[in-house]
């Protein structure tokens, strides 16, 4: 196995950051824009996230000592001030996340930028500072959405999926940072049963549902790399599978060599660690400058000009 090049803080074998989507309602009034206001069992699901799982998670990292990320959308933070004052209270990160959940491959640039700055003006009002980290709904980014990171001068981005590790992304505009998720650390596929928004995935039962995170951790452990789970609170802050959780973190933090810490914190030592030499891998974009098609004869080529 090929291990990772970066070297944690004070000998840590393995970074580790627990990231929470809080994403609450929002879903269904982005998916059913006519009567999502009206449909109650999808809201109350959306709302059991800042309402019982925050609390619920805020007390974990509480009596472990652990600072972490929790990305949210902005129309949200207005929706549930309380939960985003126990989140700043408590020490932890909470990076941009859209303002409903509006997914940048389907608007405008135009609207995203509107978008994008509005949710910027609710976090400056609401925590007194601009977000260092962005993480795409959907995990859709676009080259326009990594320049507007650059511009607004973000420190990353956590939406892309080139690595395990973090790695640096270089384009005309500017430089920053990928924290990379995939989808087999993400607790979607597992537990989302969601028929409003196009999700009827087969729960999973905790056990194994969970498991699968759980074995992610040995392997990036093995490698050195970082652990980084995204999860969402109304999904994961249940109540049977958030017990599993909490066993799993007070094993880890005995018997393994770790080092957990918010999304910003790992970036700043990341970028640490390179300007002081150490290697860290590069990606050069824009990755293409219009579309690819294989098409079998030139007059199908044709119609795509």
């Amino acid at each position: 196995m090929i291990l990772n090049p970066i070297a944690w803080p004070n000998g840590a074998r393995c970074a580790c950051s627990i990231s929470f989507d809080m994403d609450a309602d929002s879903l269904i009034h982005i998916a059913r824009p006519r009567d999502g206001f009206n449909r109650l069992y999808p809201i109350t699901m959306g709302r059991y996230g800042p309402t019982v799982a925050i609390p619920r998670i805020l007390e974990t990292y509480r009596r472990l000592g652990l600072k972490q990320s929790f990305f949210i959308p902005a129309w949200a933070m207005q929706q549930y001030p309380q939960a985003v004052e126990a989140i700043l209270r408590d020490g932890h990160e909470i990076g941009h996340h859209g303002f409903l959940h509006e997914d940048p491959t389907t608007i405008t640039q135009s609207e995203q930028r509107h978008w994008f700055e509005q949710a910027l003006d609710v976090h400056l009002r609401m925590t007194g500072r601009k977000p260092t980290g962005y993480r795409a709904p959907v995990y859709n980014v676009t080259q326009g959405t990594i320049d507007l990171l650059i511009e607004h001068g973000f420190s990353y981005d956590s939406s892309l999926m080139a690595d395990d590790i973090p790695y640096l992304m270089k384009s005309g505009a500017g430089e920053l940072f990928e924290v990379p998720p995939h989808w087999g650390n993400d607790d979607w596929p597992a537990f989302a049963h969601f028929e409003e928004i196009g999700y009827m995935m087969p729960v999973r039962s905790p056990s194994i549902g969970l498991s699968a995170f759980f074995e992610e951790f040995e392997a990036q452990y093995e490698a050195g790399g970082l652990w980084m789970p995204v999860w969402h609170p109304f999904l994961t802050g249940r109540l049977a599978r958030w017990r599993l959780v909490e066993k799993f973190i007070e094993k880890i933090l005995t018997t393994h060599d770790i080092w957990f810490a918010p999304l910003a914190e790992i970036v700043a030592h990341v970028d640490a660690f390179r300007r002081s030499g150490g290697g860290v891998r590069v990606e050069a974009l824009p990755y293409y400058d219009g579309p690819v098609a294989l098409m079998n004869e030139p007059r199908q080529a044709a119609r795509l000009l």
